[in-house]
């Protein structure tokens, strides 16, 4: 989730972040409003950040955002259009647990 609220913060003009918890799964949905990602691929590539200088100066925008949250959670969709972006992410709790042997 902070990998998501940092890229809102850093890089629209606000947004709403909402969890959803049940007994099988963890789901987190973050929207923003504008400008965009344009080119979804390449945001997902490791170190690639259109962050301002701004941003990088306090300690943000090296492009491991959206690569961080993919390598953390089960299911990873991303929805963007000049009018903003819908990230969500699923996590599996069975799942972990099973792999974790609890």
């Amino acid at each position: 989730m902070f990998e998501a609220e940092v890229n809102v913060v850093g890089h629209s003009f606000g947004g709403t972040l909402t969890v959803d918890i049940d007994s099988e799964k963890i789901r987190v949905m973050v929207a923003d409003t504008g400008p965009g990602i344009p080119d979804i691929g390449l945001a997902m590539s490791e170190g690639y950040s259109t962050a301002t200088e701004q941003i990088r100066e306090m300690g943000f925008g090296a492009g491991m955002g959206l690569p961080n949250i993919k390598k953390s959670v089960d299911k990873l969709e991303i929805q963007s259009g000049k009018e903003g972006t819908r990230v969500e992410m699923v996590i599996y709790l069975d799942q972990h647990s099973q792999e974790k042997g609890n």
